[in-house]
């Protein structure tokens, strides 16, 4: 099997299904307790695990922390990795800085969420964590308005969906799809939302009511409290776990909003939680209990306490569930994942149906995501007729192109 290049037959699949479950948890046990052996492994599996970083965005926390001696390809990886996200988070920054401004001055109020906001507490280092989008929560009535700003700061709207309003900048160029990880001239977007909640997988859970923007001041602020912080990190890893998409930067910023907290600070949470339509808070085991896998930050009491609340299907289901699964390691397509997080029978039909036969929205979604997304090994399934992936997928077994892309560059990539 050559470094340079793989031709997508069932054998060669096969291997990087393995490596990339392998070095995939290998990496997640080293950043939760640094000091792992180094592996043993050959150049090829080196090398998909340079894939694996690109997709749990985890090259700058493994640049620092990580004490393996490998080859010189990857160290210049990882090095390259921070150095380009240091760059592309300080873009970043400084565009934030620009939309308050503005935002100030025109009397419209936002709130920034996720990775932003996690850098505005200082809760990273620049350079440790990727910050690919500007998350900024707006009202309904502001959102027009929000849109003008942004088009005066040269970005225009490239798709739409239920969650959000994605901004492209006019003057930046489009990102290289043969480029592994985070480039310094990676574009930075914007998304503009107006709700805080996901759909797990057909019932949403909404966190809206406690982000309220009444009364808060013009401009660019944070989350209203600690807890709703902790709340909708957690909301946002579950709903990337129901389609697969859950990164390892993202069980580190449980990891480190969540350890601080005493008992108080769990009081808080559950109180704040109280004031949700479901104050269960079922959706919150699953990420909380990865996270405390690989990162051993959430008392034990804690655990059980939302273990309880959990439907026995899914917390079955969590249980056995390795990051690997939940993410984009997992190579391989499946034909409803995330069905186990359905509270009803009538919720998992719901799905399975949506499933087969999906909504407008989700094809013009599909078309949309066609156009944007590179070719890679194997062909362009966005592009594949609902039927047709139905038959593929009868036939034999396929695999997620968004997994591909980061594999074929790894593949590629020249170590010297």
């Amino acid at each position: 099997m050559s470094d340079a290049g793989l031709a997508p037959t069932s054998e060669s699949l096969a291997a990087i299904a393995a490596a990339l479950r392998q070095t995939t948890e290998a990496l997640a046990a080293e950043l939760g307790k640094p000091g792992t052996p180094t592996p043993a492994w050959s150049s090829f599996e080196w090398r998909i695990a340079t894939a694996a970083v690109a997709i749990h965005g985890a090259g700058g926390l493994l640049a620092g922390a990580a004490r393996w001696h490998g080859p010189p390809g990857w160290h210049a990886f990882l090095g390259q990795q921070r150095t380009a996200i240091e760059a592309h988070v300080a873009r970043g920054r400084a565009l934030l800085a620009q939309i308050d401004d503005r935002a100030r001055a025109a009397g419209l109020r936002l709130r920034v969420l996720k990775g932003g906001a996690l850098y505005a507490q200082g809760l990273y280092a620049p350079g440790e964590r990727p910050m690919a989008d500007i998350d900024l929560l707006t009202s309904e009535a502001d959102l027009a308005a929000c849109g003008g700003l942004l088009a005066q700061l040269g970005y225009r709207p490239g798709w739409t969906t239920w969650k959000h309003v994605v901004f492209e900048s006019a003057a930046q160029r489009a990102p290289d799809a043969r480029a592994l990880g985070e480039q310094p001239g990676h574009p930075v977007k914007v998304e503009l939302h107006t709700t805080l909640r996901e759909v797990l997988p057909v019932r949403a859970v909404d966190l809206s009511a406690l982000a309220q923007l009444d009364g808060v001041s013009a401009g660019v602020s944070g989350y209203p409290s600690a807890p709703l912080q902790v709340l909708h990190v957690l909301l946002h890893a579950a709903g990337s776990m129901i389609h697969r998409g859950l990164r390892l930067v993202h069980l580190t910023d449980i990891a480190r909003l969540v350890r601080p907290l005493g008992a108080a600070g769990w009081d808080d949470l559950f109180r704040t939680a109280a004031a949700t339509r479901d104050p269960s808070l079922w959706w919150a085991y699953p990420p909380l209990s990865l996270a405390n896998r690989y990162f051993h930050c959430v008392p034990a009491e804690i655990l059980a306490r939302l273990e309880r609340a959990t439907p026995g299907a899914l917390r079955q289901a969590v249980h056995k569930a390795t990051l690997t699964d939940v993410s984009l390691s997992a190579l391989w397509i499946q034909a409803f994942p995330g069905i186990e997080w359905s509270r009803s029978l009538r919720e998992r039909a719901g799905y399975a149906l949506r499933r087969v036969v999906p909504s407008r929205e989700t094809r013009a979604l599909r078309s949309t995501f066609a156009e944007i997304a590179p070719p890679v090994l194997g062909g362009r399934w966005s592009q594949t007729s609902q039927w047709r992936r139905i038959v593929r997928f009868a036939l034999s077994r396929q695999p997620r192109q968004e997994t591909l892309q980061p594999v074929h560059a790894a593949l590629a990539a020249d170590w010297g």
